[in-house]
């Protein structure tokens, strides 16, 4: 068929597709929803008619033009200035002034055609992760294509045949090139449209760095050892909430391209259900509910969910490691050792020595103590309650009966009765709870203070 007898709208083809045969409703077990074999050519999907758009926190969406029926877009691969969170920047690589770079969303059946442009000092490639598409589209340096050379553009074209979340990265050098952030999403709505459309789309790309205190570059030559742990190219308190209406419909896409580790991500208030991998949707039969989703290196995962419980909740990476901030790795543990004596010894060499982590981490980071040049403290941030003592790979969804401006920044007001809180004398007698005796606390190491520190 040739390309200019386009059907004149995504109607018409979902139309013409039930003329073939198929189903009315999206096949939960095929990769695709319409059948692409018999050369029907498909409208250009439109956000908000075709599909509701993705909201990518702390990102964007990459921008299209259609040209004779083509959605064509335009990538940039180029160094970037990035902050990571407060008062942590490096010099990383991405795509049009970002890492992870704009999220690309489209439709089954679109006709996509991509250039990209090497802005870079290093000559790339970009790879469709996990989209079924010719042999020489796979962007793959040296085997699928040549190298793109610096100041130098390729076209990519190809159909989109499937329906999903994937994701686009270098594949040249790609140690180094991936390390220093050449990554983002793809996003391919279903051609036939779900029986219900997500209320809010999200999608959260999961990633790792190795980031010295005061060095400007990540080093792509770690294989372990990584500091920082994003969502979205962002480090808690840097993350963006996830703000949700109460009882709506919320979709959450997971995609993972960090260079070691998988991450088990966790949501709090909540169980949500695993509908789709990068391999397509999954049965309604073989679903169920859960509160963590494992992501492998290279995967995707989606999750739908409904927002019924109002709240403040937390969505993290229940690997503890992956919530800590640049400071709180490579430390010598001091746990269970007596403070106060090793204080006392070292003191009268070294007056600002203060012994730290004696008893854990978590009020370290609250001390305000200095942190070297373009590093972040060892957690969080303030929080209505005290201090938030995670970091990293960390973000809150906040569920509100309305989403008003200004409520990103707000907190969740507690109804009376539903606030956790110290328990009274009366209660423990009334319940028969019967306490343990508590050690005095040595005088002075209560809380553990610097030097001349009195508060």
């Amino acid at each position: 068929m040739d390309r200019r007898r386009l059907l004149t709208s995504s109607l018409g083809a979902v139309a013409g597709g039930a003329l073939f045969g198929l189903p009315a409703t999206a096949s939960a077990a095929t990769r695709t929803t319409v059948s692409h074999d018999d050369g029907t050519i498909f409208a250009p999907g439109r956000p908000g008619r075709d599909y509701t758009p993705v909201i990518t926190p702390n990102g964007s969406t990459l921008p299209f033009k259609i040209v004779d029926g083509v959605k064509v877009f335009h990538l940039i691969a180029a160094p970037v200035e990035h902050e990571f969170a407060p008062g942590l920047q490096a010099q990383c690589w991405g795509f049009n002034g970002s890492t992870p770079g704009p999220t690309i969303e489209a439709v089954e059946g679109d006709r996509v055609r991509i250039y990209v442009t090497n802005a870079l000092p290093a000559a790339t490639s970009v790879h469709w992760h996990g989209i079924i598409l010719p042999s020489g589209m796979d962007g793959v340096s040296g085997l699928s294509q040549a190298p793109i050379p610096p100041q130098s553009t390729f076209r990519y074209e190809f159909t989109l045949r499937q329906h999903g979340t994937y994701m686009y990265h270098s594949h040249r050098d790609e140690m180094t090139q991936q390390a220093l952030g050449m990554m983002g999403m793809f996003i391919i709505h279903p051609r036939v449209a779900p029986t219900r459309r997500p209320d809010r789309d999200f999608v959260l790309l999961s990633g790792e760095w190795k980031v010295l205190p005061g060095a400007r570059r990540p080093d792509p030559n770690e294989m372990l050892e990584f500091n920082v742990l994003t969502f979205n190219g962002k480090a808690y308190p840097g993350t963006a909430p996830l703000m949700v209406e109460r009882n709506e419909f919320v979709r959450i896409r997971l995609g993972n391209l960090s260079a070691m580790s998988h991450h088990s991500i966790h949501i709090h208030g909540h169980t949500w259900t695993l509908v789709a991998t990068d391999g397509g949707d999954i049965p309604q039969s073989a679903r169920w509910p859960e509160v963590t989703q494992l992501v492998p290196v290279g995967s995707t995962r989606t999750m739908e969910f409904v927002a019924d419980n109002p709240g403040d909740w937390s969505l993290h990476c229940h690997m503890s490691h992956h919530t800590m901030t640049q400071m709180g790795h490579n430390g010598i543990s001091m746990l269970g050792a007596d403070a106060e004596m090793i204080d006392k010894a070292v003191q009268p060499v070294i007056p600002s020595y203060m012994t730290m982590g004696h008893d854990g981490m978590g009020d370290m980071a609250e001390m305000g103590m200095p942190v070297p040049k373009n590093s972040t403290p060892m957690m969080g941030a303030p929080g209505p309650h005290g201090y938030i003592d995670m970091g990293g790979m960390f973000t809150v969804m906040k569920v509100r009966e309305r989403v008003r401006p200004g409520d990103e920044t707000s907190w969740w007001q507690a109804p009376e009765g539903t606030q956790a809180r110290e328990a009274t004398p009366q209660e423990l007698q009334r319940d028969r709870i019967t306490l343990p005796e508590f050690k005095a606390k040595p005088a002075g190491h209560a809380h553990h203070h610097p030097p001349g520190d009195e508060s």
